[in-house]
């Protein structure tokens, strides 16, 4: 097609795009819709198809020229884009937009304007030789005992206690409970029965587990709280409730002691206790390499981020908001509709949420800009024996076969997600070769998996 066109490049790379198309163009494109209307148009007087051009035109002569509009300058950009760099082409998710609806002549030029963004253009000037940070973390003999003991309650046993005895903190109460009036009378409405928490974990919404401490099974409680102006529930918060709480059930865990035979609960592949000890010990140290290896990575991109400052696309950054507000939707295991619902319900409004996110996101976002600009720059590829070490080196750490690991992989989609991974880590390598790495404030090992931590 017959065209001219220029790009010029506007704040937070966004672009504008002037196109012309040849009058010929145009007059072509003029004729073939009136041929399409011609062969299916059916207007009285004249049979289907038969009607003059002149009286088409007289009744859809403005019909007919906008979707001649429309189809060539769809067609016009097609072209333009798929010859066009990624800094000239519109993100998938940013939808060229028009200035002004063009005049349409089928004697001339046609002349429009579109909008859109495009991948960011960034100039990496410094993305290495820096110096980082990482927690100076060993896994002292605290770590293990707390892994053994997370082992302990998982295989627990839940028996219950009897009849004569009293609540305690870690027992496992079923509860009724209700909110009382003035008069003592129950509020209808505020009815529970069967709840079941653990005492002590505060999982109940009066946070009533001291005040059942002590009770026997079938002993029924008038329990007063004075919830402070800060608490945690809005609608308890700075209000005097008396609550009747009814035990109807006791139960306690009972712990396995730490043996070789709790050893040999876990997994037939353990013998002794000493077995499950290493092997948990082993497992601890993969996991605190792989943070730490996290750690370096982020803390790289962080500081590349700070050196070579850039504006992302708005539409990029939407869709990122977008996607995590869908994501926490299906953590709620229900649709975005509903949440923006619940969220309202809760005094907090969908637009207040996505502008808290921000910050987080365009972090986040301008991090992948900068690595998939260097691993284009320095062309870092993936072999398919690269891909064979990398399962091998997984199925090693997992404890399973290489084969096993392959099926894993089977998935096309999750194939190319471990390669990209491959492709990452060996980019960060390069760049890390060339920063001064040092260790940090001292660090215990449950510290550094609390949520928050790097």
């Amino acid at each position: 097609m017959k065209t001219t066109k220029q790009f010029t490049k506007l704040d937070k790379s966004r672009v504008k795009l002037d196109v012309t198309i040849d009058k010929e163009e145009v007059a072509a494109a003029y004729q073939k819709i009136l041929g399409k209307y011609a062969k299916s148009a059916q207007i009285p007087g004249f049979r289907k198809g038969k009607a003059p051009v002149k009286i088409l035109e007289q009744k859809y002569g403005e019909a007919l020229k906008g979707d001649a509009a429309g189809d060539i300058m769809e067609t016009a950009l097609g072209e333009i884009f798929e010859a066009a760099s990624e800094h000239e082409r519109p993100l998938p998710y940013s939808r060229p937009t028009m200035d002004a609806a063009p005049e349409f002549d089928v004697s001339k030029d046609l002349s429009f304007s579109v909008t859109f963004d495009v991948f960011p253009e960034v100039a990496l000037k410094t993305v290495d030789g820096f110096k980082i940070e990482v927690p100076a973390v060993t896994i002292a003999d605290a770590d293990m005992k707390e892994e053994l003991e997370a082992i302990r309650e998982r295989n627990a046993i839940v028996v219950d206690r009897n009849d004569g005895d009293k609540a305690a903190k870690d027992n496992i109460a079923t509860v009724n409970y209700s909110e009382l009036d003035e008069a003592g009378a129950v509020i209808p409405g505020t009815e529970r029965e069967d709840f079941v928490f653990t005492i002590g974990t505060g999982y109940n919404i009066y946070k009533f587990d001291d005040e059942i401490v002590g009770m026997k099974k079938g002993e029924t409680r008038d329990i007063s709280k004075d919830f402070p102006a800060d608490f945690e529930d809005k609608d308890l918060a700075g209000t005097k409730k008396k609550i009747r709480v009814t035990l109807t059930a006791l139960k306690a865990r009972s712990l396995p002691d730490l043996d070789d035979e709790l050893a040999q609960d876990v997994s037939e592949k353990y013998k002794t206790l000493d077995d499950l000890k290493a092997d948990i010990r082993k497992n601890m140290e993969t996991a605190l390499e792989n943070k730490l290896k996290e750690i370096r990575s982020n803390t790289l991109l962080e500081k590349i981020v700070e050196a070579n400052p850039f504006e992302l696309p708005e539409s990029m950054v939407a869709a990122e908001l977008e996607s995590r507000w869908q994501m926490l939707a299906q953590r709620f295991r229900t649709d975005v509709e509903q949440l923006e619902k619940l969220m309202t319900a809760s005094g907090q409004t969908k637009t207040d949420m996505l502008e808290g996110w921000r910050g987080e996101a365009e972090k986040l976002l301008k991090s992948r800009v900068i690595v998939e600009l260097l691993l284009k720059d320095r062309e870092i590829s993936v072999t398919p024996e690269d891909v064979e070490a990398e399962y091998a080196k997984i199925a090693a750490g997992a404890g399973v076969s290489a084969e096993e690991v392959k099926k894993h992989y089977a998935d096309p989609r999750r194939k190319e997600y471990l390669i990209d991974d491959i492709k990452e880590q060996r980019l960060y390598g390069q760049l890390l070769e060339k920063c001064t790495v040092a260790k940090g404030k001292k660090t215990s090992f449950a510290d550094l998996f609390k949520d928050g931590q790097q």
